[in-house]
């Protein structure tokens, strides 16, 4: 709505009150009685010559939107009814609309209604609700702007019809400029326009509320170029001609337009300018112009074409509309409709023109002003005085024609008291097909007067008219009457002051339902919800109101019925004892019909909130389901972080979806991570979701893979990844080491000893850095598993490391500094296809072959996930394919990255401090520090007995063979049973192999 508010006649310019009609969760400036009032306001026309819209476009202004921002009033206004009862009108409201001859176009409407909607986002920042009910804390947005402005470009859309009177025009302005040559032939022009425009069977539009229109002067004087006692001598033929109260002398473009750098002008009208932009999708250009309007917002489009009529200089172009599409012919009933118009890049375009535009620029603050007092004085002493006269008359009338020796004021409580005939209820009603009241039937009279008390706020005497209106077109059941009547029966009850009477919804709901289904119009059962659940909000009927709300959802307007489901779900939660759950489901239905209707970003925010309802509730098909429609809008709308994140929450959910949805969803996250990579090539690695690591499992062995046996040659029995962890050896082999090094240092075991471990894992002791030796393999082996009832292919499986060289040798290390890492220094093993077969867990060893000393971090692994088009390998498929077998059938789909091994140590359980709280030790088995060169020994014993009786002495050889270029030296053999074994040597055949006799 427009307006100014805040100061009295004479008073500055003042920003009008906006907001939200209350009953909402959102904190809202406007009651829902504000929000009522401004949605039926009294309308005004304007016609001017061409010569005074030349004077305000020097303002980049319509004439229409020069006085918008200054059309509330904002003083008091009395009036008399028919009764001679003093009435006081407050916070009164008008609407000044350029005249047009077409009814807006449904296609058009739909067009508007989808396009206020997109470009009204929650902003950054948005100030949000928290509310608490049971185990939820929900951030719900505090405010709905887009559903507000649907809402006030809904109602202000909506065109003219012949069974009410709401949007008829009560008076037209016919404004002339004061320099014309023969201004007062002008306005005698103009006004035979408007007369040919109301009552020539050629115009069906725009409607008219009375035949003898009001019409007021207004002389538009140029301060800055034009003669001002011309315009007073002008004004002063006017008064004597149309009498002092139905002209005005407006003065305006009191300065040039060089405006000086240091002044600051407020300009009132952009937030006006910037929905018509939407509206009109034009930007202001030099050239001829069309001026035309809805019903409280107006445009002004460049129009190159020879085919407006020019009627001595009058603005005449009343052939377009600014809600008219060319290509669209649709005349149904309904705005809006599945066929989804997308909002082009030229919408953003044309508001950003709109915005950066400055209006006003030959405006001054006393300008601002004697606008306000202009539309003051056309109210007080023009507007006002009319429709209070309109009202007697049309009193007058009904007393006359129905015989009643009062008005209709005072026969009230006759009419209304007494018994009650009862009513046939609406199922039992047939609508009249094509039933029509001439113009001067009684029961429209009643109505017209009904309309005329609403749109100044005399809501006892409107529900009165309305109310008898009602009974008389049920009777005839003309049900779109009926209908109508029934409607603002119910607002005028509740708009009545002291609340003489409860508010009706059984009349908004016979009126909802006639529209719908007898009329089949859902414009007007669309406002009449609109209207009655903000009235049911306010009252706190939350449950009433959703269920009115969800009542008019349908398939034929997805975008209604989006934004009807969005609101239904803040009343469930806005409720004394807050509806959580149907909440978040209303959410979902509401997102489903955003998504239908092109709103991408409604329907992910809506999705989105919904999210906190069903997340970690172990309602995993319900997470499945938003979590792969926030990942698609995201990746739609170019967010494809949160793409990614939606659909990694998927796969790593413990998802129990049958394998066809789990490869869908796999495929979806592929290829929205290549998008993402694509974006940053040479960006770090990024995490992948799967396969699933078991990082406790993974086990790290130092060495080469020792010989086998070979012919009589048994290989001794060495530590390997194959075998299972054996607490117990382990002590025994740690206590035999301890016992040989106390017998080299003479009994004493040094405090640096460190038992010897070539297989680390969570049993064995991980607190101190293992030693690795330069040019041994170390082999780390990764517990993998697959949650998914699909195959994962890894390809080019690798470990991702850390590796900072140190020369143990050197005397003073002094500080180290990391060095780039390559295959110099450190060789790295890659597995070139990795299968991971539907929920397996699946090891894999890869190796690493440090080529310096230093310190060795092994971070992770890094390598490409995919998927194959099968789950077995090519030797179960059909030979005919003609492929290798032992390869696997690749899709193309693949994304490359990383995981981390990040292993918790040993819970600490020593001190106090330890057994009070939570503590770990470090696990350093993926930490080693890569040594010198040292001896490495390898042993096979020949004709070892495998069985021996008691006393018997038998021969066998031991082979012991250092594979290692360093020389080995002071060989100890260490036995728990050292009796029974007697040693001597058998031969020496080289440097590296030596035979033993036992």
């Amino acid at each position: 709505g427009g307006g100014c508010g805040g100061r009295r006649p004479g008073g500055r310019a003042a920003a009008e009150r906006r907001g939200a009609c209350g009953g909402e969760m959102a904190q809202c400036v406007q009651s829902v009685q504000e929000f009522i009032q401004d949605s039926f306001v009294p309308l005004v026309a304007a016609l001017c010559s061409e010569e005074a819209e030349r004077l305000t476009r020097k303002n980049n202004l319509g004439f229409s939107e020069l006085v918008k921002p200054f059309c509330r009033l904002t003083s008091e206004v009395h009036m008399r009814d028919p009764n001679n009862q003093l009435h006081v009108i407050k916070n009164l409201k008008i609407a000044v609309n350029n005249i047009i001859t077409h009814s807006p176009q449904p296609g058009g409407i739909r067009k508007l209604l989808n396009d206020v909607v997109s470009v009204s986002q929650p902003t950054e920042g948005l100030v949000t609700n928290v509310i608490t009910a049971g185990d939820y804390d929900l951030n719900i947005s505090a405010t709905t702007p887009w559903f507000e402005s649907y809402r006030e470009s809904f109602l202000q859309s909506m065109p003219a019809s012949d069974h009410e009177f709401l949007n008829h025009y009560v008076a037209c302005m016919l404004v002339v400029s004061s320099g014309e040559p023969e201004p007062v032939e002008q306005f005698l022009k103009l006004s035979q326009e408007q007369h040919r425009i109301q009552h020539s069977s050629e115009y069906a539009y725009p409607k008219w509320f009375i035949p003898n229109t009001l019409k007021y002067y207004v002389l538009l004087h140029d301060v800055s170029a034009g003669e001002e006692q011309r315009a007073d001598s002008v004004y002063e033929e006017m008064k004597q001609r149309y009498g002092t109260q139905g002209c005005y002398l407006l003065k305006i473009n009191s300065r040039g337009s060089n405006r000086g750098a240091d002044e600051q002008i407020p300009d009132p009208w952009s937030q006006y300018l910037q929905k018509n932009s939407i509206q009109t999708q034009e930007s202001y250009d030099d050239g001829p112009y069309t001026v035309i309007s809805n019903k409280n917002a107006d445009h002004l489009i460049s129009d190159d074409l020879d085919n407006d009529i020019q009627v001595d200089g009058l603005s005449n172009n009343f052939k377009a509309h600014p809600l008219q599409l060319d290509h669209l012919s649709d005349t149904s009933s309904s705005f809006d409709g599945t066929d989804y118009i997308k909002t082009t890049s030229s919408l953003h375009e044309s508001k950003k023109t709109s915005s950066g535009t400055p209006h006003g620029a030959c405006l001054t603050l006393t300008d601002h002003d004697r606008i306000r007092q202009f539309i003051q004085e056309f109210t007080f002493r023009g507007l006002l005085p009319h429709i209070e006269k309109t009202i007697r008359q049309l009193n007058d009338q009904l007393i006359s024609r129905k015989g009643l020796s009062r008005s209709l004021f005072s026969a009230t409580k006759k009419w209304f008291s007494g018994s009650k005939v009862p009513e046939k209820s609406i199922n039992e009603l047939k609508n009249t097909s094509g039933l029509l009241y001439p113009p001067e039937a009684p029961e429209l009279q009643i109505r017209k007067m009904a309309d005329l008390c609403f749109l100044v706020q005399h809501y006892e005497l409107a529900y009165s008219c309305y109310h008898t209106a009602k009974k008389d077109f049920l009777n005839d059941q003309a049900m779109l009457y009926a209908a109508g009547a029934l409607e603002m029966a119910a607002v005028s009850a509740f708009l009545q002051p002291g609340a003489p009477r409860p508010y009706p919804a059984h009349y908004m709901d016979t009126a909802i339902q006639t529209y719908r289904d007898i009329c089949k119009n859902m414009v007007l059962a669309e406002r009449c919800v609109l209207l009655s659940a903000e009235i049911l909000k306010s009252q706190s009927k939350y449950s009433d109101a959703a269920a009115l709300l969800i009542r008019l959802t349908s398939e034929d307007s997805d975008l209604r019925s989006a934004l009807l489901l969005e609101q239904a779900a803040h009343c469930f939660i806005n409720m004394k004892s807050p509806m959580v759950r149907k909440f978040a489901f209303h959410m979902i239905l509401a997102g489903h019909r955003y998504s239908k209707a092109g709103q991408k970003k409604h329907a992910l925010r809506c999705y989105s909130q919904a999210m906190q309802v069903y997340k970690g509730k172990g309602w995993s098909l319900a997470e499945d389901h938003i979590n792969f429609t926030i990942g698609r809008q995201s990746f739609t709308l170019r967010q494809l972080d949160n793409a990614v994140s939606a659909f990694r929450h998927i796969l790593i959910n413990d998802s129990k979806q049958p394998a066809a949805q789990q490869g869908t969803f796999l495929r979806e996250y592929l290829y929205v991570y290549k998008n993402v990579t694509q974006l940053s090539p040479d960006g770090p690695l990024p995490q992948l979701p799967l396969p699933y690591i078991n990082n406790s499992a993974t086990r790290v062995f130092f060495g080469h893979d020792r010989r086998p046996s070979e012919g009589e040659k048994q290989a001794a029995t060495h530590i390997s990844l194959d075998q299972e962890y054996d607490c117990e050896s382990s002590h025994q082999w740690k206590e035999l080491e301890e016992q040989v090094v106390a017998v080299v240092n003479k009994g004493i075991i040094p405090s640096n000893f460190q038992p010897t471990q070539y297989c680390l894992n969570s049993y064995s002791d991980n607190s101190k850095f293992p030693l690795a030796v330069v040019e041994e393999p170390v082999t780390v082996e990764v517990a993998f598993r697959n949650p998914l009832k699909v195959p994962l292919l890894l390809t080019d499986l690798s470990l991702l490391w850390k590796f900072q060289p140190k020369d143990f040798n050197a005397k003073h290390n002094g500080e180290t500094k990391e060095l780039a890492c390559g295959n110099d220094m450190i060789g790295a093993e890659v597995i070139a296809e990795f299968l991971i077969n539907s929920e397996e867990t699946k090891m894999a060893r890869l190796k690493l072959f440090p080529h310096q000393t230093g310190e060795l971090h092994i971070l992770g692994v890094v390598y490409n996930l995919g998927t194959i088009q099968g789950t077995m390998m090519l030797d179960g498929i059909d030979p005919s394919i003609g492929l290798q077998a032992g390869k696997f059938v690749y899709n193309g789909m693949s994304v490359r990255g990383r995981q981390e091994l990040e292993i918790q140590g040993p819970r600490l359980n020593n001190t106090k401090e330890e057994k009070t709280s939570i503590k770990y030790g470090p696990d350093r088995r993926l930490d080693p520090i890569i040594t010198e060169e040292m001896p490495l020994l390898e042993v096979f014993f020949i004709n070892f007995p495998t069985g021996l009786l008691c006393g018997e002495i038998r021969k066998a050889y031991v082979e012991f063979v250092n594979v290692s270029k360093c020389p080995l030296t002071a060989l100890k053999v260490v036995s728990k049973h050292p009796e029974f074994f007697y040693f001597w040597w058998k031969y020496c055949c080289s440097n590296t192999t030596e035979s033993l006799s036992f």
